[in-house]
């Protein structure tokens, strides 16, 4: 799920590279079609089909469609998911339930849709894309934390009982990734402010991790049916270090969102400012490029592609 773009297409193309046949959804026609033209160039035997997987009727017809196209369902990866960037106070209980719509029930959508034809054949691996924001709840993500603490709840929960049943779950808590996916954040709250720390963490190297290289980690540790990875140095350490001293991380956070915007500071970066960010986000662009992530506001024009 969630494979027309960033992440998702990555894994797509890694599961290709190793002889997959691969079925994808998005929720945009025009992104998924330049997914599977993607794919289809590189090789690949693909069926892609639009599809919110917050809405159960259409997570069953896209699964009753690949499995007529395929046969059967052997890995389901949950991977969609959306991101609202703001603090708290500028939240809405829409936001909440949109993030949990997303990446709480819609991994619950696909698992329940597929797992009827595994538990038949006693086999099948599911793959739950969490975050760190799983382990740790992070400030201005809140939304987006607690959706992901319920997905890894969920993942964690199925891979005790389903074990007798000859299917293996491997939950995933990725930290920040050069996928490009900071230009599709929701921002609330003060936007520009908010954007700017937001697309540093998501773009510079010694802090975010290539995608591509997670993209291959996760495939792999899906085939070695691993019960959890976490990506990143940062990820690992901090996902540690919370579960020793609970206490303390929060209390490093609290200090941490000090430094975060507040909705009374200034509304937008200077000149010399934003040039410094444009110069430290290019990774994260470039990214964005190569990941089919650029809003179509950012696209080239044609024949201007590069």
């Amino acid at each position: 799920t969630g494979g027309s773009r960033g992440l998702g297409l990555l894994l797509a193309r890694e599961f290709a590279r190793q002889g997959s046949r691969l079925a994808i959804c998005g929720r945009d026609r025009e992104t998924l079609d330049r997914a599977l033209a993607d794919l289809r160039a590189r090789g690949a035997e693909l069926f892609g089909q639009t599809c919110d997987v917050s809405d159960p009727a259409q997570v069953e017809d896209l699964v009753r469609a690949t499995t007529g196209r395929f046969g059967r369902v052997d890995v389901l990866v949950n991977n969609a998911g959306i991101i609202q960037v703001g603090p708290v106070r500028s939240m809405t209980r829409e936001d909440f339930e949109r993030a949990m719509d997303v990446m709480f029930w819609g991994a619950y959508n696909a698992t329940t849709a597929v797992l009827p034809q595994m538990l038949e054949r006693r086999s099948g691996r599911i793959v739950n894309i969490t975050s760190i924001g799983a382990k740790v709840s992070v400030p201005h993500l809140l939304p987006y934390g607690c959706a992901k603490f319920a997905m890894i709840a969920f993942s964690e929960g199925l891979r005790a009982e389903l074990a007798r049943d000859g299917i293996t779950v491997t939950t995933i808590a990725p930290g920040l990734m050069r996928t490009g996916s900071h230009l599709h954040v929701v921002l609330k709250g003060n936007g520009p402010r908010e954007e700017e720390w937001f697309s540093l963490g998501a773009s510079l190297p010694l802090i975010s991790m290539d995608a591509e290289r997670a993209a291959r980690q996760i495939v792999e540790a899906a085939r070695r049916g691993e019960a959890e990875r976490i990506l990143t140095i940062p990820a690992n350490l901090l996902a540690r270090f919370h579960g020793l001293f609970p206490g303390t991380t929060a209390n490093l956070l609290g200090l941490a969102n000090l430094f975060l915007p507040s909705e009374r500071s200034s509304s937008r970066p200077g000149r010399a400012e934003s040039r410094l960010v444009d110069a430290l986000t290019t990774l994260g662009r470039r990214a964005a490029q190569r990941y089919n992530e650029l809003p179509e506001s950012h696209r080239p024009s044609p024949g201007t592609e590069r």
